[in-house]
């Protein structure tokens, strides 16, 4: 007959074990972003070599260089670009049977920082390349110039998101008023975008701001004077992270503020 393990030493293995092994729960599951299957589409280019045409943005990026997006950025058509949910997206986009593809290099990584418009005067397969429901990419100058001749103005590609292997925490640029806050959330790793943002000052609990445009968020309150901690939640992964006391209570409109996290 074989032995029986006393209940009390199971208790103690589950609670040990409980102390001891990693926590797996449904949020680390879904923040686990994987690249998506590989999809056509068609690429333009926008600005020149310099990629100054590309600084702002409807993502509301302001300076891309000293913001960390560089020159590798991509403007998407409205059918990608969702209403400004996509800011901050990453993709991957290959050049495919053109004459113009260079051939030694497999792809581009890009990050979406603008909204490519559509132009209703010219039909969508003649000039209006990013009219509705077409999926289109209009980037950068130097980021096309990797992937092929900037001669050929457009060419098939592939494309595929992929996770944003960013450096460094979240950054939050910092506007408005004494009464509404209005901030720009950026270097967002992971999927790279964000459906809902909360605020927190110090004299208050959590308060749920509303999406602006682009990559910004609002709230009507009275922050002024408080620190500030901001709470996201991830729009590919639904996963939430809470950056605690990301900006001091002598904190101003206009600067942008580091945080000590980001998605994975």
């Amino acid at each position: 007959m074989a032995s029986q393990v006393p209940r009390w030493s199971l208790v103690a293995i589950i609670f040990f074990l409980s102390f001891t092994m990693p926590e797996m729960t449904t949020k680390s599951v879904l923040a686990i972003f994987r690249p998506s299957p590989w999809k056509l589409a068609h690429a333009t280019f926008y600005g020149d070599e310099t990629a100054s045409e590309t600084m702002g943005g409807a993502c509301g990026y302001g300076n891309l260089f000293t913001n960390g997006y560089g020159v590798d950025t991509v403007a998407l058509s409205s059918t990608l670009f969702n209403n400004g949910y996509a800011c901050g997206t990453c993709f991957q986009i290959k050049c495919a049977q053109s004459k113009a593809c260079y051939r030694n290099v497999a792809f581009t990584t890009v990050t979406a920082t603008n909204l490519c418009p559509p132009n209703w005067a010219k039909p969508s397969d003649n000039g209006g390349w990013c009219n509705p429901p077409r999926v289109h990419f209009d980037m950068s100058k130097p980021a096309f110039m990797k992937i092929a001749n900037w001669k050929a103005g457009i060419i098939p590609v592939v494309y595929r998101r992929v996770p944003c292997g960013k450096k460094g925490g979240l950054r939050f640029t910092l506007q408005g008023n004494g009464y509404w806050l209005l901030a720009y959330v950026m270097n967002v790793g992971g999927g790279g975008d964000v459906s809902g943002m909360w605020v927190k000052g110090s004299k208050t609990g959590w308060i749920k701001m509303s999406h602006n445009w682009g990559a910004s968020y609002q709230a009507f309150s009275t922050l002024v004077g408080q620190s500030l901690s901001f709470r996201i939640t991830s729009y590919t992964t639904k996963e939430t992270i809470t950056a605690w006391n990301v900006a001091p209570s002598s904190w101003r409109f206009g600067l942008t503020y580091n945080a000590n996290i980001n998605f994975r």
